[in-house]
């Protein structure tokens, strides 16, 4: 069945052309109120993003994410593989959090807040609107034949995108890294770490390809967010949309005409002046209704508000509405869908919050050494050999560490027969020895429970395993 004209173009995506190939985007440089704020928040991400890595509180990074030293920081909070299940919870509440928001809100985490689309279009494309000029200057440019002009504006504009990629690279790399470790490579010799030299490089070149060539392919072809919106949405969320009862009328769109009654003509507000197209970073036309390849970024509400404005109409005929409200005129109300993602949200944010209020500072194991048996000592004195591992998470040194049975009379001995340090941020393991009176042992196995010192300060409890022979049963 052969598709509708009017709905041919959900055949394909707004970038690609009837041949097949990319149709490169050049989308008029936006201006107007939600543009003013959307430069103002976008700037706050991007100076947070750029300085994360870098502020400290506590002494501890604000942002980490080391996958190889399996250290994490989440506001400064550090979580260490023993903390695995904090970090799951806090991915989850981040992920129903974003499944919340495009329920009510759409897709508007891509247009404000994705750092890919903050650095495209507040960095690159800026630059790019610096040097080559607005939407048509730049068509044009792309059309004339490589004289000097061209190349001068396409290579200048090339170093700049690279020293910016170059940057990031380096920023991103201090969220895997550290802030720190990054700075010390940056002042220092590069051939002194070759291999990190080679990554950061790596990650320039993706970064360049991303901002430079890819764009908003990115956000078209590899985010799979925007197919998630896709069974998120439904008639009640608030998309940057087309009111098409008030902008088609009675017998469509069309061009503006001085001292026209457009009401009696039975025409609708749209002009057809195709200006909310020019200004899509995506190249889409809104009024087709909500698409993949929308990213809410509401430059066709400025642009539609600028040329209702010129022609004397009201503005708003591309706002952010439902589908409800524009054919209903229904006011925005909170379904149940989306009480029950809140109420979801809240309870996963209560279990994190106690979670993080029973997580504890120090972190101790002791486990009884593979393969070894009890021994028999003298006055019918029973010994354990054990493995020991002593986790500081904090930002300060713990002195003076040493262990001491809480449910048992008994012996404790570390391999070294003196307290310890626990280094912060760090570890102590070892090895120890716990012995015990026959008389203690009801059975052949007793759980045992272990107070972790730092001098007279008992600062964490542990659980092991002793065994013994039978016949103490």
């Amino acid at each position: 069945m052969e598709t509708p004209k009017n709905e041919q173009f959900r055949d394909s995506i707004g970038t690609i052309n009837e041949e097949g190939k990319r149709s490169w985007v050049y989308p008029k440089k936006p201006s107007g109120r939600f543009y003013k704020y959307r430069t103002y928040v976008s700037y706050f991400l991007l100076a947070f993003l750029l300085l994360a890595p870098f502020i400290k509180i506590k002494g501890n990074q604000f942002l980490l994410f080391n996958v190889l030293e399996r250290r994490f920081n989440i506001f400064g909070f550090p979580f260490w593989p023993q903390d695995f299940h904090l970090l799951v919870v806090s991915m989850i509440i981040g992920v129903v959090f974003i499944i919340l928001f495009t329920v009510v809100f759409g897709r508007i985490f891509c247009g404000w807040i994705c750092p890919q689309t903050i650095f495209l279009e507040m960095v690159f494309r800026k630059i790019e609107y610096w040097i080559e000029g607005d939407r048509g200057k730049q068509i044009r440019l792309e059309k004339q034949a490589w004289n000097a002009e061209k190349i001068k504006k396409r290579v200048l504009k090339w170093f700049i995108f690279f020293i910016i990629s170059f940057i990031i690279a380096n920023v991103f790399l201090a969220y895997l890294i550290g802030g720190d470790t990054v700075i010390d490579y940056v002042t220092g010799n590069p051939f002194d770490n070759i291999r990190t030299l080679i990554s950061l490089l790596i990650f320039t070149g993706v970064f360049y390809f991303i901002f430079a060539w890819f764009r908003e392919q990115v956000c078209i072809i590899a985010c799979p967010y925007g197919r998630l919106q896709g069974v998120l949405l439904d008639n009640k969320t608030i998309n940057v949309a087309y009111d098409h009862v008030r902008g088609e009328g009675e017998k469509g769109r069309g061009k503006f005409k001085k001292k026209e009654d457009r009401a009696a003509s039975g025409k609708g507000d749209c002009i057809d002046c195709f200006q909310c197209v020019n200004v899509c970073p995506t190249g889409i036309d809104i009024r087709n209704g909500t698409q993949l390849e929308c990213v809410n970024c509401t430059a066709c509400i400025d642009e539609c508000d600028h040329m209702m404005e010129k022609v004397g109409l009201p503005k708003g005929l591309i706002r952010y509405a439902s589908e409800e409200n524009i054919v209903k005129k229904a006011p925005f109300k909170f379904s149940a869908r989306m009480k029950g993602y809140s109420a979801v949200l809240g309870i996963l944010i209560a279990v994190l919050i106690g979670m993080l209020f029973l997580r504890n500072d120090v972190e101790a194991t002791i486990l009884r050494l593979p393969g070894q048996l009890y021994q028999h000592k003298e006055n019918g004195v029973i010994s354990n050999i054990y493995t020991y591992k002593v986790i500081n998470k904090t930002t300060k040194q713990i002195d003076d560490v040493s262990y001491k049975l809480l449910s048992h009379k008994g012996k404790i001995e570390t391999v070294t027969h003196k307290n310890f340090e626990v280094p912060k941020q760090g570890l102590a393991e070892g090895t120890l020895f716990i012995e015990l009176h026959q008389s203690e042992m009801k059975k052949e196995k007793v759980t045992l429970k272990i107070g972790v010192f730092s001098g007279d300060k008992l600062i964490e409890t542990t659980k092991t395993n002793f065994l013994g022979p039978r016949s103490y049963r």
